[in-house]
């Protein structure tokens, strides 16, 4: 049951990624071009690896589950804020503020580890590929892909709950562009120290713990590609890695930018600057990565096309 003393504001008013007016014609032609490329991109890369039959492997099926993260961790929170660039108004109900950071917190999470997984795939193609169609069967990749998700939405549901159910302060001003956990945590009226803290171990735990399994997996991968005596070989093996190695670089260096930052250089607008990075610009770039980078994406893409244009005439 609610405490009595706690306050519901019926809508929250969002800072934005600038207070310059104008700045805001520009950015919102800038954000929705992004946009309009990284719901392409993503949707292209799930509909390809799920109709090409050349591309029903354990690492497309990853990548098929990333480019919907990314597109689901975009989606949240872009298409509401180029409505508010439009109309003027950084408003968000709280229901829909509720919604929108259980299931940024589910989308980002699930990232951290569908990376981790797709690591350990690379690892076992590399060190194990007599072996990689036993260890990376179907049934293991649904539970590497399962566990992300049902993880996600437990500290999504535990987090979001924590939060809304403290008593908001008078102010109902959110000091990002997106209902972001840590910003909210100022406008709590009790005391969110218990929060704070449960949020700041649990996002230690995510980060280290998919990092320490994506630089094992390649620490591992390094050893048997120096082993390699032919210069032919250690490309391949280097090239099977490429992709999902500046992936995870571009990533988790974001993150670690925004982390370990000093207190003294902290602040939210540097936090505004390095979340558009990783809610957008990655979610943006990763098919494209996946995509220009390997030849059996471009030429999946080559045979649906040719395919539907024979449909069609």
């Amino acid at each position: 049951m609610r405490p009595q003393n706690l306050t519901v504001p019926t809508e929250f008013i969002l800072m934005g990624v600038t207070q310059q007016p104008e700045l805001q014609l520009p950015l919102f032609v800038v954000f929705l071009i992004i946009y309009i490329i990284t719901a392409v991109g993503n949707l292209a890369m799930i509909i390809l690896t799920k109709l090409e039959s050349y591309l029903h492997t354990p690492m497309y099926f990853f990548i098929r589950h990333l480019a919907f993260v990314d597109l689901g961790n975009s989606t949240v929170i872009y298409p509401k804020m180029m409505v508010n660039f439009v109309l003027d108004q950084n408003t968000i109900s709280y229901y829909a503020c509720v919604i929108q950071m259980a299931f940024f917190i589910m989308f980002i999470i699930s990232e951290f580890f569908f990376l981790s997984a797709m690591a350990y795939d690379r690892y076992v193609a590399i060190c194990n590929p007599l072996l990689y169609k036993v260890i990376m069967c179907q049934r293991r990749c649904y539970v590497l892909v399962a566990i992300p998700y049902f993880y996600g939405a437990f500290q999504a549901l535990m987090i979001t709950s924590k939060i809304f159910t403290l008593a908001f302060c008078g102010s109902n001003v959110i000091s990002h562009f997106y209902c972001d956990n840590v910003a909210m945590l100022l406008m709590l009226c009790s005391n969110a120290r218990d929060t704070e803290l449960l949020i700041i171990l649990f996002s230690a735990i995510n980060l280290i713990s998919s990092l320490l399994v994506v630089l094992v997996s390649y620490i591992l991968i390094l050893l048997v590609v120096c082993q390699i005596r032919s210069a032919e070989g250690r490309k391949k093996a280097f090239s099977t890695c490429a992709s999902h190695l500046t992936v995870v670089v571009m990533f988790y260096g974001t993150l670690l930018f925004m982390y370990v930052q000093p207190k003294s250089t902290h602040s939210f607008d540097t936090d505004k600057l390095t979340s558009v990075f990783y809610t957008l610009v990655i979610p943006m770039l990763n098919p494209l990565i996946y995509s220009f980078r390997n030849k059996e994406v471009k030429n999946a893409f080559y045979r649906l096309f040719k395919n539907q244009f024979k449909i069609c005439t």
